[in-house]
């Protein structure tokens, strides 16, 4: 490791108008964790583990803004998925409900992410 290591996290975002339960709320951040790591590179994926598997869970208003949080992650070749809900608990079949974004460098998220508040 060397002393200039490029520090990666990743970040889940939330949409706060569903107010899902707190284990709702956890899968479905769990859902988003796991998915967008599938499309990261190999590369990004190792060094990120290497570093702790940072993670930081945000939150936003409503569905537009995660739309555009993911458009915005796409322009910056940063892989991002958005997680829709199957229905059978809380929310109707087909909801959006959380964004994954990354892992990637802390940088760059924070370019796309830093405004966000934590959940």
């Amino acid at each position: 490791m060397g002393l200039f290591m490029t520090e990666y996290k990743q970040c889940i975002i939330v949409r706060d108008d569903l107010k899902l339960s707190k284990g709702k709320l956890a899968v479905q951040v769990a859902h988003a964790a796991i998915s967008t790591y599938e499309y990261t590179s190999e590369k990004v994926r190792s060094a990120w583990k290497e570093g702790g598997q940072k993670k930081v869970v945000l939150r936003v208003s409503g569905l537009k803004e995660l739309f555009e949080l993911k458009e915005l992650a796409r322009r910056h070749g940063i892989p991002a998925v958005l997680i829709t809900d199957a229905g059978l608990t809380e929310v109707p079949p087909g909801t959006t409900t959380v964004l994954g974004i990354g892992p990637a460098e802390v940088g760059e998220l924070d370019r796309i992410t830093g405004n966000l508040k934590l959940l």
